[in-house]
């Protein structure tokens, strides 16, 4: 038996067995440059990174906070999906909107309201991704098309910042009837003569490309955001052969002229507010008499005074 052998320790307590004095979600990665950004920073910085510029996703709330002034009026919010179809996959429709909805605080994957930017009037659409990945359902379509309807009577121009999967396939064909219904809403718009602003960010795919977010007078995206239709494994799996460096991201559609401008997250109000100055909105009776339309405001004529 060996009395005189020493005990050895181990040199460092193995993980789990001490606690780390160091508080969770203080700090965060950047998953392009590995740099480690103090969660607050990354916070002022509107969610970009300061070494890289990489745009980490935001929610339809912080969006909203970042284009308009102070406060805003939120419409509609009460709408909320059914089930019409019973659908179920792994787990019931249903269970999937009450968790959405209990995740994300929202009743459906938008929210609209009316504010101002940079004190001009204007009436908002925000997508939030994290409710079932953003996708369009009939509450979208709705909702989209209220706001539209909206901005028409208001006068005022319509900004639709989006980030979605897609159309929502728990709700099948009624889903995608919304790109139709939201697509002659646009056009009803454009009749008026007022503008319409598309904002494009990672990721924007499936039945929302195909539809109202490639139809914006002015199509702006964030760098390196995702933008197509089907994924690039998709497509290289249908056409057998390699896409090209950069393929579906907002550089590349820049350069084949599907977007207009990419522009910084940081200077996105700034940009949107001097496009909207540029279109301005045609005043109700002018607007009215090139759509060939009765003007929205009544016109007052009064007779001369007859003379003696």
């Amino acid at each position: 038996m060996p009395w005189f052998k020493k005990t050895r320790k181990p040199m460092a307590a193995p993980a789990g067995e001490k606690a780390s004095r160091v508080p969770e979600g203080l700090w965060v990665k950047c998953p392009d440059c590995a740099q480690i950004i103090y969660n607050k920073d990354l916070t002022t910085n509107l969610n970009v990174c300061p070494k890289c510029a990489h745009h980490f996703r935001i929610n339809a709330t912080e969006r909203l906070r970042m284009l308009l002034d102070g406060e805003w009026v939120e419409h509609d919010k009460d709408l909320v999906s059914t089930d019409p179809l019973k659908f179920t996959d792994t787990k019931p429709y249903k269970a999937r909107l009450k968790a959405s909805i209990e995740s994300t605080g929202l009743k459906d994957a938008i929210i609209v309201a009316s504010g101002a930017i940079d004190g001009q009037p204007a009436i908002v659409a925000s997508m939030e991704y994290g409710f079932i990945g953003g996708s369009m359902g009939v509450v979208v379509g709705e909702k989209i098309t209220r706001a539209i309807e909206r901005a028409i009577d208001l006068r005022q121009p319509v900004i639709i910042v989006s980030c979605s999967g897609g159309a929502r396939m728990m709700e099948g064909a009624l889903s995608l009837m919304q790109m139709a219904k939201i697509c002659g809403a646009l056009a009803r718009l454009d009749r008026a003569r007022l503008p319409y602003i598309s904002i494009l960010t990672d990721p924007t795919t499936g039945g929302v490309t195909a539809s109202f977010a490639m139809l914006g007078d002015l199509n702006i995206a964030e760098p390196k955001a995702l933008i197509g239709f089907a994924g690039p494994r998709v497509i290289e799996q249908t056409i057998r052969q390699t896409l090209p460096e950069g393929f579906q991201r907002s550089e590349f559609l820049m350069e084949k002229g599907m977007v207009d401008l990419v522009v910084d997250r940081r200077e996105m109000k700034a940009i949107v507010a001097n496009a909207l100055r540029f279109m301005g909105t045609a005043r109700p009776a002018a607007a009215a008499a090139m759509a060939g339309v009765e003007p929205a405001v009544p016109i007052v004529v009064t007779e001369p005074a007859s003379q003696a």
